[in-house]
């Protein structure tokens, strides 16, 4: 008698389980070019935000940390790889637009094989020393062989941090 409870049991819990898989549903179609499945991106927590930061609007990843782009990449290829991604973590795509954020959304494919979220072009990193939302600390960086943008959607960028490093700060 008391396996069979055990079985009932189990198969109810299989049965919900089952059920709440199945019941995910679409956001519609995704904004900007190749940006994939929007409701995959929207699940894994990929809606891009904007966060006033100072008197500038940023473009911030769905936890309000600041978004950048680096000078030396170009629309198609991210140039931080190895230790720079470390320090200056590339956003995984898809990605998906949400409330106040302008621009185009695409995806790239790193030298890595992973997918990399884009914005008008510009391969998007957050930085390690943001340590909380609503902090800049990496714009106008001159490390890992470039110089590091905030992607400032209106109103004037913070001013460039001061960098003592010209061409990589040791990353």
């Amino acid at each position: 008698m008391r396996n069979r409870w055990l079985v009932l049991v189990g198969a109810i819990a299989a049965t919900l389980v089952v059920a709440a898989c199945g019941s995910s549903t679409s956001t519609g179609s995704s904004s900007g070019s190749g940006s994939g499945s929007s409701s995959a991106a929207a699940a894994s927590g990929s809606t891009l935000s904007t966060m006033k930061v100072g008197s500038a609007t940023l473009l911030t990843n769905a936890k309000g940390f600041t978004l950048y782009w680096f000078v030396p990449d170009t629309s198609t290829a991210s140039k931080c790889n190895g230790s720079c991604a470390h320090y200056w973590p590339p956003v995984h795509g898809p990605v998906t637009a949400g409330s106040g954020v302008t621009g185009t959304l695409g995806v790239i494919t790193r030298s890595d094989g992973t997918k990399q979220a884009t914005w008008n072009g510009h391969p998007l990193y957050t930085y390690v020393g943001d340590t909380a939302p609503g902090t800049a600390k990496g714009n106008g960086l001159n490390l890992s062989g470039g110089v590091w943008h905030e992607i400032a959607l209106s109103g004037a960028a913070a001013p460039a941090q001061s960098s003592s490093s010209s061409g990589g700060g040791g990353y």
